[in-house]
C-alpha cells in the first residue's frame, strides 16, 4: 500500500512538473533561441513558448540597447604622441539566432572588438584630428565595429569618443602654440590697422593739400582737443607760411 502511495504522489509529481517545466513566458524585448535534439529552431517570442520536455533548450537572448564602456585604451597617434582613451558603444541584436549560433558570447565579442579597434583607428589619426574633428572619427569606429559585428547579428548604432588624456608636457607644448597663434593673428590685425590708416592719411593729405587753409583749420582742432579736460599743455600753432621763408629752394 505505501508503495503505491509513492507511486502515485511521484506521477502526481511529474504530471504537475512536466507541463511547467515546458512552458516560457518572455517579455516584448526578448527572443527565445530554440535547439531540438541539437538542430536550431526558428526563433519564438515574445509571449508564452511551449517547450518538448527533456528535447528542446532555450537560450533567452534581449534585443534592448547595450550600454558598453570602452576602458580607457593607449594609444598612439600618427603623430607619435601617446594619449589614453576611453569610449562608449551602443549596440543592439537585430538576428536572435546568430548572436548564439554564430558567436559564443556576443557581448564580450563586441567588448574586445571595440577595444582593438579604438586602439587602430586613432593610431592612424593625428593628435589635431582626434582633437578637433571627433564626430568624423566616432563615425569611422562605428562604421569599422559595426562591419565586424554584423556576422554576430548585432548592430553597432554609435561609438563616442568620451576623453582624450595627453601627457601633461604636451599639454604646455598645445598652449604654447595656441599662444603664438593668437599673438600672429594680433600681428596681422594690427598690420592691417596700420595699412588702413595710411591709405586713410593719404586721402586726407590729398584733400588739405588741394585747401591750405584746412590745414590751420585742422590746426586750431588738434589744439581744442589737447588743450581740453584740465591739460596744462599748451601748442601754439605755427602757420606754413612763415617756415617757407627759411626753406631754401632746390
Amino acid at each position: 500500500m505505501t508503495a503505491v502511495v509513492i507511486v502515485i504522489v511521484v506521477v502526481a509529481f511529474l504530471a504537475l512538473a512536466l507541463p511547467a517545466s515546458s512552458v516560457r513566458i518572455l517579455r516584448e524585448y526578448e527572443r527565445a533561441v530554440i535547439f531540438r535534439m541539437g538542430r536550431l529552431l526558428t526563433s519564438k517570442g515574445p509571449g508564452v513558448v511551449l517547450l518538448i520536455p527533456a528535447v528542446d533548450r532555450m537560450v533567452r537572448v534581449s534585443l534592448r540597447t547595450v550600454t558598453l564602456n570602452i576602458p580607457a585604451q593607449e594609444v598612439i597617434t600618427r603623430d607619435n604622441v601617446p594619449a589614453k582613451v576611453t569610449a562608449v558603444a551602443y549596440f543592439r541584436v537585430i538576428d536572435a539566432d546568430r548572436s548564439v549560433v554564430e558567436v559564443e558570447d556576443f557581448l564580450d565579442a563586441t567588448a574586445q572588438i571595440a577595444q582593438t579597434t579604438l586602439r587602430s583607428v586613432l593610431g592612424r589619426a593625428d593628435l589635431d584630428t582626434l582633437l578637433a574633428e571627433r564626430e568624423r572619427v566616432n563615425e569611422d569606429l562605428q562604421k569599422v565595429i559595426d562591419l565586424q559585428t554584423e556576422p554576430w547579428g548585432v548592430k553597432v548604432t554609435t561609438v563616442e569618443v568620451k576623453d582624450v588624456e595627453i601627457p601633461a608636457n604636451m599639454q604646455r607644448a598645445i598652449a604654447r602654440q595656441a599662444e603664438a597663434e593668437r599673438e600672429r593673428r594680433a600681428k596681422i590685425i594690427n598690420a592691417e590697422g596700420e595699412f588702413q590708416a595710411s591709405a586713410k592719411l593719404a586721402q586726407a593729405a590729398d584733400v588739405i593739400s588741394a585747401n591750405p587753409t584746412t590745414l590751420q583749420l585742422r590746426y586750431l582742432q588738434t589744439l581744442l582737443e589737447v588743450g581740453g579736460e584740465h591739460n596744462s599743455t599748451v601748442i601754439f600753432p605755427l602757420p606754413i607760411d612763415m617756415i617757407r621763408a627759411f626753406i631754401k629752394p632746390d
